[in-house]
């Protein structure tokens, strides 16, 4: 009797045990997989990763595997899964003709595989997974077609988990083949230590990863060396010769230079030579130092413009150089393809403490791109606003930013203005002085200072606008002064306030939501001033509001519910204790001590 109260005892805790209810994370939950199966419904193949720079088959945030890792899936067929797929909507690639950093959607690095390159990935460039997670003892079969595993929570529970099928926000990765060209690369990434050892030189990389400085070779004297770019160090900012350029970033520097002989350091300081900077050639890739003949691994320096060698005349020392502009185009994985250099030059006066101040400025872009595309200026986001990001607006065929107005150090109006940025509300306001015209003019003198010298007809609607795209641009609606007839000969109606009202709201899929304008309005207050000509100045104010409309869809209804089902004869012994009525309780006391053993596991399960 004592066996029978057990086993219904432990049947009850197996079909009510702790963590009943499924839970939905975009991990699972600091969960652990396990190298266990998921019961005798799931299918026997294994799921592998071939993520680049991944360590874990599943990119699960929060977790760390210790050995091999298993996970069992049910998908039916030879189909594959791609985790971490190029995103058709490139947020973070702002910059057009140019490889962004980090981003590992830009279509311009040229990158099969980004993550070889970069250290990480900019969020928006890659997407997140979703799990549905129960715990593995509810679990005696899986008949899903999904993928699953079983993982280990950081409290060592076992948990069985899902991956949701969603096509909008999960991706699936793709079987990775091995060949014998990156064979070596996956055995010495993911692969541990050897039980041989090796005393061969570590060969160079491939190919540059951001970062990484920039090798050349100077063929006169076979030395290979660093791009250097100098840089101002201290509280005086002397030039330090050491500071390498680094691949992929574009940086400009400024540094110092004293000297105290100018007269020799003239014509035999390097620094000052114009042709210190280009007798050398680059090297496309790092590999290239392992065969220094071969050509096709060189790419010599071409210079842009003509630049005279320092010479002293009398008491000058001429065509010192000033500031140097690289201009160096990559391809990817192929390295650089073009270097390009341009000098600025300037005279020195030989006198004791003579000092010189250079600039040198390093610029990176995608090899064979369009001039088109070279000379549109930086989005303000692709395609969504960024936030931060100059709000743009189209005058004509010519697209710039708006603006506001923009006040001296003495509060006169200035010349410059400032740029308003999407989604940051801002107030500026200044004086004007005016001139004694009549009131028409004056009027119209106010309205340009208020909104520019010319008046922006259109906005963006997102931040990737094309000025030839007209359907791209949403028309700025405006409500000018009303001039209405005025019984004082003397009064004028101005303008002294400009409201720029924005609409906006976000579209697209929610886990990568996209900012768009939907509308804006410039709204003016007036003001009836009298003997205007005897006025001498005018408070202007300028303000900027952005107003969220953005409609969230309706919440779902429920999470994906499991298909509960409870033996055929659970119930029974609860119907063998009603069935005998108050008999029953002259009898045996095991029917009745089986149930107070099942109540007591319950609230067991409750108070934990």
């Amino acid at each position: 009797m004592c066996t029978l109260q057990l086993a219904l005892l432990q049947v009850f805790f197996l079909m009510v045990p702790e963590g009943v209810w499924p839970q939905s994370s975009s991990s699972p939950s600091g969960a652990v997989p396990t190298p266990s199966d998921v019961g005798p419904g799931s299918s026997g193949g294994t799921l592998q990763s071939s993520l680049e720079g991944s360590e874990t088959p599943w990119p699960v945030p929060g977790i760390s595997t210790v050995g091999p890792t298993v996970v069992t899936h049910s998908a039916p067929g030879n189909g594959t899964i791609d985790l971490f797929p190029v995103l058709p909507i490139c947020v973070c690639d702002l910059t057009p003709g140019t490889c962004d950093v980090n981003c590992c959607c830009d279509k311009d690095c040229y990158l099969l595989h980004p993550r070889t390159v970069f250290s990480f990935c900019l969020p928006g460039s890659v997407r997140s997974s979703s799990w549905m997670c129960v715990d593995d003892s509810l679990i005696f079969r899986s008949n899903s077609p999904f993928p699953s595993g079983v993982f280990m929570d950081s409290n060592g529970i076992r948990q069985f988990c899902v991956h949701v099928n969603n096509s909008k926000l999960n991706y699936f990765q793709k079987l990775q083949k091995v060949n014998a060209t990156h064979f070596e690369a996956l055995a010495t990434e993911f692969g541990g230590g050897s039980f041989t050892s090796t005393f061969q030189t570590q060969s160079p990389p491939p190919h540059y990863r951001a970062g990484d400085p920039i090798l050349t070779y100077f063929p006169k004297w076979s030395v290979i060396s660093l791009l250097r770019q100098p840089a101002g160090i201290g509280a005086g900012g002397l030039c330090a010769e050491s500071n390498p350029a680094g691949f992929l970033e574009s940086k400009s520097t400024t540094c110092a230079r004293f000297f105290k002989n100018l007269t020799s350091s003239c014509t035999l300081d390097p620094a000052l030579n114009a042709a210190s900077y280009y007798n050398f050639t680059v090297l496309k890739v790092p590999k290239g130092v392992t065969d220094l003949q071969n050509m096709k691994f060189q790419v010599p320096v071409t210079l842009v413009s003509q630049a005279g060698s320092p010479l002293l005349s009398g008491n000058t020392c001429q065509n010192v150089v000033s500031q140097v502009i690289y201009e160096i185009e990559t391809n990817g994985t192929f390295g650089i393809q073009k270097v390009s250099v341009s000098f600025g030059q300037t005279n020195l006066t030989v006198e004791p403490g003579t000092s010189l101040q250079q600039h040198f400025l390093i610029r990176f872009t995608a090899f064979q791109q369009s001039t088109a595309a070279s000379l549109t200026g930086p989005r303000s986001g692709n395609p969504g606003y960024v936030f931060g990001k100059p709000l743009l607006a189209l005058t004509g065929d010519i697209s710039d930013s708006m603006t506001l107005l923009q006040s001296q150090g003495d509060g006169i109006c200035s010349v410059k203005r400032h740029e308003v940025q999407f989604g940051m509300n801002a107030v500026s306001g200044c004086k004007l002085r005016l001139e004694k015209v009549d009131c028409s003019h004056l009027r119209q003198e106010i309205y340009e200072t208020l909104h520019g010298k010319t008046s922006p007809e259109y906005v963006a609607i997102f931040g990737n606008a094309d000025p030839a795209q007209k359907s791209e641009w949403t028309r700025i609606l405006s409500r000018n002064c009303s001039v209405s007839a005025m019984y004082c000969i003397s009064c004028c109606v101005i303008p002294v306030s400009l409201e720029i009202q924005v609409l906006w709201a976000y579209v697209g899929l929610q886990s990568n939501p996209q900012a768009h304008v939907s509308g804006a309005r410039f709204l003016y207050q007036c003001q009836s001033i009298k003997d205007y000509q005897q006025v001498t100045e005018v408070t202007l104010t300028t303000v900027v509001t952005f107003v969220d409309i953005t409609q969230k869809p309706e919440p779902p209804r429920g999470q994906p519910r499991i298909d509960w089902k409870l033996p055929f004869d659970f119930f029974f012994p609860f119907k063998v204790v009603f069935s005998r009525g108050v008999d029953s309780q002259k009898g045996p006391a095991s029917p009745i001590l089986i149930l107070c053993l099942i109540v007591l596991g319950v609230l067991k399960l409750e108070t934990k």
